[in-house]
């Protein structure tokens, strides 16, 4: 038996398989809708501000009358500069390099958004993550295997990338792309979801 039941159409506004399979995971029946929004950062703009505005734009483009929306953005932040995703394998190692034995921060904003009757619940999570001293070839290896470049910040703590990683500060599925435990409180405080009854 799954552990939730779904009780409101929801639609989830993200192509991530990742975020996709955390829902799944729960037994929650939902519908995927991608999003496609300018995502520029506007002059001065804070990562928290940045990954939650993000969030309510891609949550309101896919708005349904009948529906609520989930939508989340998640950033790689390091010296205060935020990492995108890498262009090319050059500048996947240089990302990597520049995390090298270090700390850094991973940014999750996401919003919940029924537009039927305006609600809007937005929250900002902040995973605090340490990097392995990396030797160049090891981040060329990495690199080979191609996980890196769809990625942001240019590793997968999921997949192969996971060797990168000796220690995190805060939720591991934020580092993800969904911090799962927020998320469902919000879920369940909104009633999108209940717990799945025992028979």
């Amino acid at each position: 038996m799954e552990a939730f039941q779904t009780q409101e159409r929801l639609i989830l506004a993200s192509a991530s398989p990742r975020r996709r399979d955390f829902l799944t995971d729960l037994g929650l029946v939902f519908e995927v809708r991608v999003t496609d929004i300018d995502e520029t950062l506007q002059p001065g703009e804070q990562p928290a501000d940045f990954v939650a505005r993000l969030a309510q734009e891609k949550a309101q483009t896919v708005a349904q009358p009948d529906a609520w929306v989930l939508a989340a953005d998640t950033v790689v932040v390091v010296d205060g500069e935020i990492l995108g995703k890498p262009g090319d394998e050059e500048q996947a190692c240089a990302m990597l390099m520049r995390l090298s034995g270090r700390w850094h921060e991973v940014w999750t904003g996401f919003s919940l958004w029924r537009q039927a009757t305006g609600e809007m619940y937005t929250k900002t999570v902040c995973t605090k993550v340490r990097f392995l001293p990396l030797a160049p070839e090891l981040c060329r290896a990495y690199v080979r295997t191609g996980e890196p470049l769809d990625k942001a910040g240019a590793y997968g703590i999921q997949g192969k990338g996971c060797f990168l990683v000796p220690e995190i500060s805060g939720s591991y599925t934020n580092v993800v792309g969904l911090p799962m435990a927020e998320v469902l409180e919000a879920l369940l405080h909104h009633k999108v979801i209940a717990p799945q009854e025992g028979g």
